[in-house]
Parts: C-alpha cells; structure tokens; sequence
C-alpha cells in the first residue's frame, strides 16, 4: 500500500500496495559489481593541537580528489535525450502478488535492469509479501521474476529474470560525485505510466527522513526535486549520461502525492547491498561498534573543534572494532577512507559499503588533536565472520530477532548469553509463551554465546529443542522447548 505517515514532514514509500506489507552495536568485494574501496592517507600528517589548522590540514587531503569530482558531474544539457534513451529500455515495471480465496493483494511498481542476464534492483516495499512476482519490460515482454534477496534496512531487493537474449542495463555511477545542484532524471512507472522520464537537480545529499523502520536502518538519501509519484518506487536516478545514480525509494508530503521533495539510495550502496545479495543471499553488514549523535555547535566549543562537523562517539562497545582501534567516547570521527564525514548519515553510508572483516581508515578528533587509526569491522556478533544464509534462515524462521550480549552487559548479570530482541506473533517461538527480553544461555544442555551459536546449534538439532536461560528482571531459570 502507499504509505502516508501524516506528520509536519510526512515520508511515504512510493508504490501502489494492498498487500501485508530489526539495538547492533555492532565489506573482501565482488568484482563482477564492487570497485576497489577508496583509503585513506591521513597518518602521513604530522599531529597539532590547533583544531583550525588540523581542519585546513584535512580539507588539504581532499581537495585533489574534490577538484577531480567537480570535473566529473553533469553539465546543463540542451535537452535530455540521449540519457532517457540510454535509461528507458533497463526501467520495468514490477507487479508483486499474493492470490488466494480469503486473503489476495497486489503493488506495483518500478525496477532497474543491471546486467544483460536479468539482475534487477527495486524496492524492498515493491515486491514485500507477493508470492508471485511480473516484470514488464518496456517492449513489453512479461517475465516471472525470482526473489533473490530482500534488505529492510535499506529498503532494497533484487529479482531475477530469465531471458534467452541479452537484456538492455544501466551502468553505476559514482554517487559520491554526484553534486547538489546538478541536474539529474527519474525513471519509472508512476501511476502504471510505463516509462515515465521527469527532470530535476539534486537538492540535498545524506538526508535521513527515519522513513525506515528497521533498528539497523541507513538513511542517506540522494534528495531530488525530480517528480516521483506512487508507482515509481524501484526506479532509476539517472545522471544526464544515462548512468545510475540512486534507486527512487520515497517522497515527502503532506497529501500522499508529489509535492516537491524525492529521494534515492545512492547508487554506491545500492552496488553493495545488490552484491551481498547475489553472492550470499543476504547482506554483510559491518559495525564500529559504537553509540554516536550529531555534532552540534555547543558540543564542538566544548570539545575544541574547528566547526560542528563530524560524528561523535557517545560510546564505544568494548572489543569492538572501534575499541580494539583505541577509539574512546568523546572521539569525532570527521572522516573514512576518502570520504570527509559531517553527519550520522555520511558515516552509516560509508560504513554501510563495507563488509564484516574489511578494514577502514579513520580519522577523528581526540582533544582537539587529529589523529587516525585504521578499525576492522564486525558484524553484529562481534565477529569478523560472513553470515551464513543458513544461520540467519534458521532464526527468522523461528520467529526470533537476537543480538550478542555485550561485555559490560554479560558483567552486569554476571553470565554470557544471547538476548531476544523480539518474537513474530504466530512463530514457532511465540508458541513457547517466551517473551522478549529472554536471554538464551543453553540449547540442548549446550552452550551458547552468540547469536551464531545458537543456530548452528538449533540447526543441528533433531526432534525436540530445549533452550534454557533467564530474565534479567525475573528470579530463576526458565526453559522453553519446541519440536523441530
């Protein structure tokens, strides 16, 4: 369904629905979709305690790479058609089903072709709870599509369709290139008007409009003023060479319809979200490890920096990524690899293009002393370890969303575990009368310590499972049991 969430900003998810539509602490790539990640050379600088000069010191390491960039955004055509030519035959549309006597429903809305043997990119809301899944191409050739793999936080899928030629696709741009005030296009289907080509600049980089609502959500739109209108959902950003800059993912409005404000995933998560997918069926996140807010203008007189940029750590998680690089609570992290960070948003990107066990250069203020370090990202077990489809197949098929206790919380209650975030309503878990807040620390008579553990050892299982731990607020020991 189209959402409408009547608020001074309201931010709805752009597609046309009547069906039903995850607290982490906590990228090597594929080559056939993943660049080589930028790094940076930030610890060649000699350190001072003039914040101001440690600031133009910084602005120095990126002006090469900002002189390049501003050679590369488009230009003010005299017309756009040599890019709606170019994105026109990769944008499908997309119709999402669920048949059934008591219970049916369809949405609609855009996808992007980008590869000549049928991966294409959409949203997440597009094709969420359809059974049966229609791409239309724009000749018009009709084609069942098969879930590859789907990420709420992102609010990104991708399906695949089988196809005995080569299909038309558009080619990633550079989203970090892409300027405020460039002009760029929308590409969809808005209101089953296939093919749909609309004009516009960009009007903001990095916002989030909490739009999503998964805990590990990143929000860090392209926002664009090109129109987007229900059912262009999944559709292509375009720079004026036809290029793919972002996925048109929602609009902001007071009256369920255009008014102005669209905005994008920037295409350069896109291609890592699309790869994580395709080679794993799920995406790899990396964390720091770190609790962070917004640098605000009182916070950065009282910490001595040069301006109320960058992102400051609140707390960092011990034998994190971040811990285990000496970041400490009062760091402000201002930049990662090449990319100079000024907000929360910039900075989940940034980390969000990255996988478990990548490592990533860091610059931050301490004391108003520049300084660098180089953090190996975890995933959300505090491990360096690619997530196995299997693994997290097994835990969302009972029902559960888990996370690591962490040190200071395993010392607090004296024990180690696994702590159950929540419980799907009809799950197989929910028929154990197990509540949230529950922290497993036995399967079988087994130890468990990690959210891994748990289902390999659920996984391994035969017949009836016990799983033995306790409440936090609750005196004794409880144990839940299923039959597998």
């Amino acid at each position: 369904m189209a959402r409408t969430l009547s608020t001074v900003a309201i931010a709805i998810l752009v597609s046309i629905s009547s069906i039903l539509v995850y607290d982490q602490f906590f990228l090597p790539e594929s080559a056939s979709i993943l660049g080589e990640q930028p790094r940076a050379t930030l610890a060649n600088y000699d350190q001072s305690h003039d914040a101001l000069a440690l600031d133009r010191k910084l602005n120095e390491i990126l002006s090469r790479e900002e002189a390049n960039r501003a050679n590369a955004f488009s230009q003010m055509p005299e017309n756009f058609i040599g890019a709606s030519e170019a994105a026109t035959p990769a944008v499908v549309y997309i119709n999402s089903s669920t048949p059934g006597r008591w219970r049916s429903g369809s949405s609609s809305g855009s996808g992007v072709i980008t590869s000549s043997d049928g991966y294409i990119i959409t949203n997440n809301h597009v094709i969420e709870g359809g059974t049966s899944i229609t791409v239309t191409t724009n000749d018009k050739q009709e084609f069942e599509a098969r879930v590859v793999g789907r990420d709420p936080s992102t609010d990104l899928a991708v399906i695949k369709i089988e196809s005995s030629k080569q299909l038309p696709y558009l080619s990633f741009a550079n989203s970090d290139n892409v300027k405020v005030g460039e002009w760029v296009l929308a590409v969809g289907n808005p209101f089953n008007l296939n093919s749909t080509v609309t004009a516009g600049i960009v009007s903001a980089k990095a916002r989030n409009i909490n739009i999503l609502e998964s805990d590990a959500s990143i929000e860090s739109f392209i926002q664009t003023d090109a129109a987007v209108n229900p059912g262009n959902s999944g559709g292509a950003l375009v720079d004026t060479k036809g290029n793919l800059v972002g996925i048109n993912t929602a609009i902001l409005t007071e009256t369920g319809s255009y008014e102005g404000y669209s905005f994008a995933v920037p295409a350069n998560l896109v291609k890592k979200v699309m790869a994580d997918l395709i080679d794993f069926g799920t995406v790899q996140r990396g964390f720091l490890g770190v609790i962070i807010r917004e640098v605000d203008a009182d916070l950065a007189k009282r910490e001595g920096l040069p301006n109320a940029n960058g992102v400051y750590l609140d707390r960092v998680m011990d034998k994190s990524g971040a811990a285990q690089a000496g970041l400490k609570r009062g760091d402000v992290i201002v930049q990662i690899g090449n990319s100079r960070i000024k907000t929360m948003p910039q900075l989940q990107e940034q980390v969000g293009r990255y996988r478990p066990g990548d490592q990533i250069d860091v610059a931050y203020y301490r004391n108003s002393e520049l300084k660098t370090t180089q953090i190996t990202l975890r995933n959300s077990d505090n491990t360096t370890e690619i997530v196995t489809m299997t693994d997290l197949n097994t835990i969302q098929e009972l029902g559960l969303e888990l996370r690591d206790l962490d040190k200071q919380e395993a010392r607090s209650l004296g024990r180690q575990g696994v702590i159950v975030r929540s419980i799907k309503r009809g799950s197989i878990i929910a028929g154990t009368n197990m509540d949230p807040g529950f922290i497993i620390t036995h399967i079988n008579d087994n130890r468990v310590k990690s959210t891994q553990e748990v289902a390999k050892q659920i996984e391994s299982a035969s017949g009836k499972v016990r799983i033995e731990g306790f409440y936090d607020r609750y005196p004794g020991e409880y144990v839940y049991a299923f039959t597998k």
